[in-house]
């Protein structure tokens, strides 16, 4: 795509000045370096001043600031070229390789999932995902295994038509995304935001506080006099005992405290880059605006809250600092702190998993935002009451322009299935997958692969890709049955897709099962698609009259080479490929 192209030139251009000036940085602090090195040399000859030493010493450590700010800039134009190189990839085919693939979603007991290729390397997930949190992706996952109700449907539109053209936004999420992915344990952050918080009592704060400004002023006053009289020892053992006693009934808490706010606050403060940049986006659309209000609590955005306990850590990380170490004692430093800490857990801590969710939300839009952008021409669907699914140059999302071919598909009143016939790969398959693919973008709130497509709130069930199973004891058979099981106790209506039915038993068997099967679905209202090679389900359709339609794919033999076109036409197929494949492998049939 032209704009990906252009702001990918941009981006590198940005990045070879950040390598020379880099490069510059370096051979300026050897010189600095050098400097301080031969400032020191005639400091300890006597011939100069030591406090000559301090100024290559400041520019030494000005260029190491310098320089490590260039460095992170650099990096996140590193990975915003990543961004936009596999925009680039998505659009020219060559997305397989790029990208989180989704395995981890791999359920082998979905109704569909595992047929219609949904998770895996070459998946529709691996195709749409750009979500760099754990909890951006996971929540697109669940979008893609099960249909949303209709008026949700209806705010992921809105939403991802607001979000297509934030090209910026959609780059700084993914910036930004990198560093959380690999930075932060959502659940950690969880299990720690919704422990129970047990704030201490404002008594025991003011009075920590007041033992603290009692011990600063005797502190102070023993500095300043060489003398301490009586008065002064028995209100310093008095302050001693009272600090003792609070100490001892804390010290179990304010441990806890510290021992588990560490990764915790690392966790918030990465994702309070993102909120920031939520923050500053204002939205129209109504799912989007109650995204974003989220993001605030009573009036206060998430990463100023946020900023505050980043705040509180810094003071507890200066206990390194020796003159804080030896004052920690008398002055409570680290029960102060850790009480600011719980009282900032107490406030805030229901609020994390809100953000959470937003953050979560608005990157699986922003994925499906993503994928309207490099895919214009896909249009939204149109949804309807009732059982219908009704689509017009239905093409399948995962093949490459130049290899898509596109079939109408049909079903509603009084039509409710297509009996597809054919012989070998000539594309019944790919049908149905395409049928059931778009089914799942269209019920998640995507653009879908068509020219346009009806549909009603379906679920979805499918018997495309069943095998055995050595662990479960279960053989194909019995792991078909099982499944077609499931796609008759879907929730109604229901979209069924099913592939060379019953294809591990005999064929007497499998023309009476396959029927009952058909005929049970149309029943319940169902409606769908069903491939045979046997024609004797192909007789069922001419018995269902007006409820299903037989439709078929061809080939043709053209200098003993087979030839398909995958279109699909009306009728029942008339040949058989089985032997001509088997002749074209070499195999004397």
């Amino acid at each position: 795509m032209t704009i990906y192209r252009d702001r990918l030139a941009t981006r590198t251009q940005a990045l070879r000045k950040f390598d020379a000036l880099k490069n510059r940085l370096g051979y300026c602090r050897l010189l600095a370096m050098a400097a301080v090195i031969a400032c020191i040399w005639y400091a300890v000859q006597g011939s100069l001043n030591g406090w000559w030493i301090a100024a290559p010493l400041a520019v030494f450590v000005a260029l190491i600031t310098t320089q490590s700010r260039v460095e992170r800039r650099a990096e996140l134009v590193r990975r915003a070229i990543r961004f936009y190189e596999a925009g680039i990839a998505r659009s020219e085919g060559r997305w397989q390789g790029i990208g989180e693939a989704g395995e981890r979603f791999i359920d082998p007991h979905h109704p569909y999932s595992g047929d219609l290729d949904l998770f895996g390397k070459g998946s529709l997930f691996h195709l749409l995902s750009t979500a760099r949190t754990t909890g951006g992706a996971a929540r697109l996952a669940f979008w893609l295994q099960g249909p949303a109700l209709l008026d949700e449907l209806h705010r992921r539109h809105a939403a991802i038509a607001e979000l297509r053209p934030l090209i910026d936004l959609r780059e700084e999420l993914a910036i930004l995304g990198d560093e959380y992915r690999t930075g932060v344990d959502p659940e950690h952050l969880l299990r720690w935001s919704g422990a129970p918080a047990h704030p201490f009592r404002p008594s025991m704060r003011v009075a920590a506080l007041m033992t603290a400004i009692a011990a600063a002023a005797i502190l102070l006053w023993w500095f300043g006099t060489a003398f301490i009289g009586v008065a002064a020892r028995r209100a310093i053992v008095a302050l001693i005992a009272v600090e003792g006693s609070l100490l001892f009934r804390l010290r179990k808490r304010i441990s806890a405290i510290v021992a588990e706010i560490g990764e915790p606050a690392r966790d918030l403060q990465l994702l309070s880059q993102i909120l920031r940049t939520l923050e500053k986006q204002t939205f129209n659309s109504p799912g989007l605006k109650t995204l974003r209000a989220a993001l605030q609590v009573e009036g206060l955005p998430a990463s100023k809250r946020i900023a505050k306990l980043s705040r509180l850590m810094e003071l507890l990380d200066s206990r390194d600092n020796l003159i804080v170490r030896v004052l920690d004692g008398p002055l409570l430093y680290t029960p102060q702190v850790a009480m600011a800490i719980e009282a900032w857990r107490s406030e805030n801590g229901r609020s994390i998993s809100p953000w959470l969710d937003a953050v979560a939300e608005i990157e699986a839009l922003s994925s499906l935002a993503n994928y309207s952008f490099e895919h214009p021409e896909d249009p939204f669907p149109v949804f309807e009451e009732g059982a219908v699914f009704d689509g017009e140059a239905l093409g399948h999302p995962l093949l490459p322009d130049a290899r898509c071919v596109r079939n109408s598909v049909a079903l509603r009143a009084p039509l409710q299935l297509y009996v597809v016939s054919g012989s070998n790969m000539s594309g019944k398959s790919t049908l149905l997958r395409a049928v059931g693919i778009n089914a799942v973008l269209a019920l998640a709130g995507a653009p879908v692969r068509a020219k346009r497509l009806s549909i009603s709130h379906l679920s979805i069930g499918a018997s495309i890709r069943t095998t055995d199973s050595l662990e479960e004891g279960r053989s194909r058979f019995m792991a078909e049955i099982l499944r077609l099981k499931q796609v008759l106790e879907l929730p109604r209506p229901a979209l069924f897709l099913l592939d060379e039915l019953l294809g591990g038993t005999n064929s007497h068997d499998r023309a009476i099962g396959a029927e009952g099967l058909v005929r049970s679905l149309l029943a319940k209202g169902a409606l769908g698609l069903a491939t045979t090679h046997d024609l004797s389900l192909s007789r069922v359709a001419d018995d269902l009259a007006l409820a299903a339609k037989n439709v078929h794919f061809e080939d043709r033999l053209e200098d003993g080479r087979l030839v398909f076109d995958y279109l699909m036409r009306d009728g029942v197929v008339t040949r058989s490929n089985a032997l001509d494949l088997m002749r074209s492998v070499g195999l004397d049939v």
